[in-house]
Protein backbone atom coordinates (compact mmCIF):
# COMPACT_ATOMS: atom_id res chain seq x y z
CA UNK A 1 0.00 0.00 0.00
CA UNK A 2 1.38 3.57 -1.10
CA UNK A 3 0.51 6.99 0.19
CA UNK A 4 1.59 9.72 -1.37
CA UNK A 5 2.74 12.55 1.02
CA UNK A 6 -0.48 14.82 -0.09
CA UNK A 7 -2.28 12.31 1.47
CA UNK A 8 -0.79 11.13 4.63
CA UNK A 9 -0.65 15.01 5.28
CA UNK A 10 -4.61 15.12 5.01
CA UNK A 11 -4.72 11.74 7.23
CA UNK A 12 -2.60 13.83 9.68
CA UNK A 13 -4.60 16.75 9.51
CA UNK A 14 -7.90 15.47 9.45
CA UNK A 15 -6.65 13.61 12.57
CA UNK A 16 -5.83 16.45 14.68
CA UNK A 17 -8.70 18.15 14.05
CA UNK A 18 -11.37 15.41 14.57
CA UNK A 19 -9.49 14.07 17.98
CA UNK A 20 -9.37 18.07 18.73
CA UNK A 21 -12.86 18.50 18.33
CA UNK A 22 -13.60 15.19 19.99
CA UNK A 23 -11.27 15.82 23.14
CA UNK A 24 -13.33 19.26 23.61
CA UNK A 25 -16.57 17.62 23.11
CA UNK A 26 -15.63 14.64 25.70
CA UNK A 27 -13.34 15.66 28.05
CA UNK A 28 -13.24 19.74 27.76
CA UNK A 29 -9.66 20.26 25.50
CA UNK A 30 -7.45 18.72 23.68
CA UNK A 31 -5.07 16.21 24.77
CA UNK A 32 -2.05 17.62 22.81
CA UNK A 33 -0.64 17.08 18.76
CA UNK A 34 0.31 13.71 18.96
CA UNK A 35 -2.51 12.01 20.95
CA UNK A 36 -5.07 14.53 19.18
CA UNK A 37 -3.86 12.92 15.49
CA UNK A 38 -3.90 9.20 17.10
CA UNK A 39 -7.43 9.64 18.17
CA UNK A 40 -8.61 11.05 15.38
CA UNK A 41 -7.18 8.59 12.72
CA UNK A 42 -8.37 5.64 14.82
CA UNK A 43 -11.47 7.53 15.53
CA UNK A 44 -11.73 7.90 11.69
CA UNK A 45 -11.51 3.99 11.16
CA UNK A 46 -13.80 3.69 13.56
CA UNK A 47 -16.46 6.07 12.48
CA UNK A 48 -16.02 4.57 8.72
CA UNK A 49 -16.35 1.23 9.68
CA UNK A 50 -19.38 1.68 12.15
CA UNK A 51 -21.60 4.58 10.65
CA UNK A 52 -22.59 2.45 7.86
CA UNK A 53 -23.51 -0.46 10.26
CA UNK A 54 -26.13 1.49 11.08
CA UNK A 55 -26.97 2.95 7.47
CA UNK A 56 -25.56 6.47 7.75
CA UNK A 57 -23.81 7.92 4.66
CA UNK A 58 -22.42 11.21 5.31
CA UNK A 59 -20.94 11.89 1.83
CA UNK A 60 -17.26 12.43 0.43
CA UNK A 61 -15.56 15.58 0.65
CA UNK A 62 -12.97 16.51 3.47
CA UNK A 63 -16.12 18.34 5.63
CA UNK A 64 -17.71 14.81 6.03
CA UNK A 65 -14.49 12.74 6.43
CA UNK A 66 -13.70 15.16 9.29
CA UNK A 67 -17.36 14.98 10.91
CA UNK A 68 -16.98 11.15 10.55
CA UNK A 69 -13.35 10.99 12.17
CA UNK A 70 -14.91 13.20 14.85
CA UNK A 71 -17.94 11.12 15.53
CA UNK A 72 -15.39 7.83 15.61
CA UNK A 73 -13.27 9.64 18.07
CA UNK A 74 -15.95 10.96 20.61
CA UNK A 75 -17.16 7.01 20.74
CA UNK A 76 -13.72 6.05 20.92
CA UNK A 77 -13.42 8.27 23.85
CA UNK A 78 -16.50 7.28 24.94
CA UNK A 79 -15.97 3.85 25.12
CA UNK A 80 -12.25 4.34 26.87
CA UNK A 81 -13.94 6.24 29.62
CA UNK A 82 -16.02 3.29 30.44
CA UNK A 83 -13.39 1.53 31.18
CA UNK A 84 -11.03 4.00 32.72
CA UNK A 85 -11.90 5.35 36.06
CA UNK A 86 -11.98 9.49 36.95
CA UNK A 87 -11.87 9.95 32.70
CA UNK A 88 -12.50 12.70 31.49
CA UNK A 89 -11.13 14.22 34.05
CA UNK A 90 -11.55 18.03 32.73
CA UNK A 91 -14.94 19.04 33.12
CA UNK A 92 -18.09 16.67 34.28
CA UNK A 93 -20.70 18.57 32.45
CA UNK A 94 -19.85 17.32 28.96
CA UNK A 95 -20.89 19.66 26.12
CA UNK A 96 -21.70 22.46 27.86
CA UNK A 97 -19.20 25.84 26.81
CA UNK A 98 -18.68 26.80 30.60
CA UNK A 99 -18.61 25.32 34.13
CA UNK A 100 -21.20 26.55 36.64
CA UNK A 101 -18.67 25.83 39.70
CA UNK A 102 -18.64 29.65 41.55
CA UNK A 103 -15.42 31.31 40.72
CA UNK A 104 -12.78 31.81 43.26
CA UNK A 105 -9.29 33.47 42.47
CA UNK A 106 -6.46 32.99 45.26
CA UNK A 107 -5.37 36.45 45.37
CA UNK A 108 -2.28 38.64 47.02
CA UNK A 109 -4.27 40.99 48.95
CA UNK A 110 -6.15 38.24 50.76
CA UNK A 111 -3.47 35.83 50.96
CA UNK A 112 -2.50 32.43 49.83
CA UNK A 113 -4.04 30.62 51.95
CA UNK A 114 -7.67 31.83 51.50
CA UNK A 115 -9.35 32.33 48.06
CA UNK A 116 -12.20 34.85 47.15
CA UNK A 117 -15.21 34.65 45.01
CA UNK A 118 -15.22 36.67 41.71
Amino acid sequence: MYISGQGLLIMLLVGLVAGWLAGKLVAGGGFGLIADIAIGIVGAFIGTWFLPQLGIHIGSGLISTIIVATIGAVILLLIVGLFRRGFPPRRRLGLLPFSLAPLTCACDAVGPHRSRRL
